[in-house]
């Protein structure tokens, strides 16, 4: 495992700037929190990990940009330019179970991810045409998942492997909106500002 803030540190904003994410956020979501939960209960005094608040748990969409160059209005034409090519697709099943590992983090994969394009492509449809940015990507391959922790030292991966295994009993979650995030300052912070939501189903 790799130490994600020291990894970071160059990056990270200072107070009054940040990032503006596409998120689901799941912290509401009953199915998710349970095996989030389940997931830090086994990960529960093993060293070197900070544990996602169940409160911010999400899934990552979209980099839209940079939060403190959007403005309100910007925010709210992007929710409803997804909204729109949102309205016919439905609320969304995926399954979280299959654990991931990454030097940086521990995560659960949404599956099967094809189910979630629709989300990414409304996300990069409504960045371009309001802000006139493509967006990024968190990872150059996108991969669907819900982070349980974030590694904060250095150190073995064993341990952590031998906590959680591959998989957890499966857990069906249902997304309902795709939302639009404002992180302000360092990550570590959890400084988050939920600005508007697409729903699924708006019309």
């Amino acid at each position: 495992m790799a130490n994600r803030w020291e990894l970071r540190r160059p990056l990270m904003l200072p107070p009054g700037q940040g990032l503006l994410y596409w998120h689901v956020l799941l912290g509401e979501e009953p199915e998710a929190v349970a095996i989030v939960e389940e997931a830090q209960a086994r990960l529960g005094g093993l060293s070197g990990l900070d544990l996602v608040p169940l409160s911010h748990i999400h899934l990552t969409v979209l980099i839209a940009g940079y939060s403190h160059e959007t403005t309100s209005t910007q925010a709210a034409e992007m929710a409803q330019a997804a909204g729109h090519q949102l309205a016919d697709v439905g609320p969304i099943s995926v399954t979280l179970g299959r654990v991931l590992y990454h030097p940086e983090a521990v995560a659960l994969e949404a599956q099967p991810a094809e189910r979630l394009t629709p989300l990414l492509e409304a996300a990069k449809t409504a960045t371009r045409t309001v802000t006139g940015q493509e967006g990024r990507l968190a990872h150059d391959l996108w991969t669907p998942h819900v982070t349980v922790a974030y590694s904060s030292a250095d150190g073995p991966a064993a341990p952590i492997i031998n906590a959680l295994g591959k998989r957890l009993p499966d857990r069906d979650v249902t997304i309902r909106s795709l939302s639009l995030v404002a992180q302000d300052g360092p990550e570590t912070t959890w400084a988050w500002q939920p600005l508007t939501e697409a729903r699924l189903d708006s019309l």
